[in-house]
């Protein structure tokens, strides 16, 4: 069965410049998405509370803009994860956009998902 695109949009209170290396360095990642992020090239191995290791491939980004991950699961797919960041031309608000798919149904668990994550990036921001 086919995944459900679900989007979703974090108002953030930081610079686009620090806030980008959070989204796409292990280092940056390691301190809000994962416990555990190793960067091999394009492959970034993320790992939960001392379990196996889930890789995803960065397959699209633009500095200090995006940043695109396939999960292995999805090779084959249209699947991905985006984190895009938006600065409006009028009021120049930064804010987090997230681009994701999930299984029909899950649409809730995965917003409450995304909303934790970003929880604990504004925390390591300090951009609640």
């Amino acid at each position: 069965m086919a995944k459900t695109k679900v989007q979703y949009e974090f108002p953030m209170h930081c610079q686009s410049e620090i806030l980008y290396e959070y989204m796409a360095s292990a280092e940056g990642l390691s301190e809000w998405f994962a416990d555990e992020v190793v960067e091999k090239g394009d492959d970034f191995f993320f790992s939960w509370n001392g379990g196996p290791s889930e890789k995803a491939t960065l397959i699209r980004y633009k500095p200090e803009s995006f940043v695109r991950f396939r999960w292995e699961e999805d090779e084959g797919t249209k699947n991905f994860f985006e984190m895009t960041i938006a600065i409006d031309d009028i009021t120049d608000d930064l804010s987090l956009n997230i681009t994701d798919f999930c299984e029909p149904g899950d649409e809730d668990e995965n917003q409450l998902y995304w909303e934790n994550l970003i929880e604990n990036l504004k925390i390591k921001l300090g951009a609640s």
